[in-house]
Parts: C-alpha cells; structure tokens; sequence
C-alpha cells in the first residue's frame, strides 16, 4: 500500500494524544476550498509503502501514542483494514478522518476495533452539500448513513465543518445543527485561503462572524467549538 505523506509528529490531529498523520492520496470529492487538494486529486508519487510506514512506527513506540489516517478519502482505500490491523498490532489507537461517504467501510472498521476515533467532515447543511463538495448531484443517503451511525456513540468521534464565506450562512448553520443535534463533538473550522485551494476567490469569514455562527450552532449542539480562530 503506498503512503502518500507523513508528518512526523503532531499535537494537533488526535486530540489528546501524540501523534504522527498518514497521509493517503486520491479522493472521490472536489470541494473547492480544500487544502489537500493536490493530494487529494492528483497524487504524486508515493513517499513510502506500507512496511516503511511500520518501521517508522516501530522506531517511535517511546515518543508516540497514536496514529491519525487522513487524505483525500482513506476509505477509498481497499487495503486500508490491512493497514491498520498492522498498526493496531503494534500497540497504537488509530485516529480516522473521513467524508462519510463511506458508511460500509466505516461500520467494518469500527466493529472490527480497527479505529478509536473518527472525524468526519461535514461540508454543509444538505441544500447546498453537493455544491460544497464539488458534486451538485451528490447522493447525501451515504452521507447521512454515516453521520447517523457515529452518533450512536459506537466510536469515540467528532464532526466539523470548514466555514467558508461564500458556502455558509446562518440557514446552513441551522441546517447542520439540526441534523447532528447532540453531537458530543462538533468544530466550526475557519477557512484560511491558500495558493493550494482550487478556487481562490474563497474568502474566511469574519471571526465575530464565527463566533455568531457559534451561538446558532450551540442551540442545538452544546458542545460545539470553534478550531483555527
């Protein structure tokens, strides 16, 4: 299995713990603000394969204690439960992030112990899901799948959303509240544009701005927070 990129370490990507990220290529969403996006669309060659990846961990067992897999989609992966049994065996809680868009894979990886946390991001409310995520007719049913089944609480989990000046209002704001009420996470991330995101005439909203978008979302999601501010 190839990896795409590696940080070697982060105090960030999984909350509460000492980490390195996993960074695997290729996605099935284009959203226009992403800052992956080459990764994610047009991944290059591959920095390692799967056994490099081991020998790094097994060399960092007295600095790290855990593993974050990000992308692109890391479900789109086939060979990704191989990877992360490998992982596990070695003694490290494995952190997920994901789309949603994979509601199958992600039951699998969660029943069979593979993950000990999943994020999940959440482009938009449902009206404007696809135009967030590059896909106008994007089928939300998987999306939804997914969503529903972490907040069962079978996984530790969170949801956010990358809030972009142009994608999202207060009626979006509503719009999620309202599908992920009782969320036992959830982030408004701040959009920061780049020279790496596709569209480059997004713009960051104001912070007084999130902070407003925080008090609608709490209405519904107590323990949302803002990230990135």
């Amino acid at each position: 299995m190839t990896i795409e990129g590696l940080q070697k370490l982060t105090l960030l990507d999984y909350p509460g713990r000492t980490a390195c990220t996993v960074f695997l290529g290729g996605c099935n969403f284009r959203c226009p603000f992403c800052h992956n996006f080459d990764l994610a669309a047009r991944p290059s060659a591959p920095l390692m394969d799967s056994e490099g990846l081991l020998a790094f961990l097994r060399s960092r067992k007295k600095l790290l204690d855990g593993v974050a897999i990000t992308g692109g989609e890391p479900l789109l992966r086939r060979e990704l439960p191989e990877l992360l049994r490998e992982i596990k065996a070695l003694g490290y809680p494995i952190k997920l992030d994901t789309n949603g868009s994979f509601p199958g894979r992600l039951k699998a990886l969660v029943e069979e112990g593979l993950v000990d946390y999943v994020a999940m991001d959440v482009k938009n409310a449902p009206e404007r899901y696809g135009e967030t995520a590059g896909f106008p007719k994007l089928d939300l049913e998987p999306i939804r799948e997914s969503a529903a089944f972490l907040l069962t609480g079978a996984v530790d989990y969170e949801f956010r959303t990358t809030v972009v000046e142009q994608l999202h209002g207060p009626a979006e704001m509503e719009g999620i509240s309202e599908w992920l009420a009782g969320a036992q996470r959830y982030f408004l991330q701040w959009f920061r544009p780049s020279e790496q995101v596709p569209n480059a005439a997004l713009t960051a909203p104001s912070a007084a701005t999130m902070e407003e978008y925080l008090k609608i979302v709490r209405k519904k999601i107590p323990a949302a927070e803002l990230r990135g501010l």
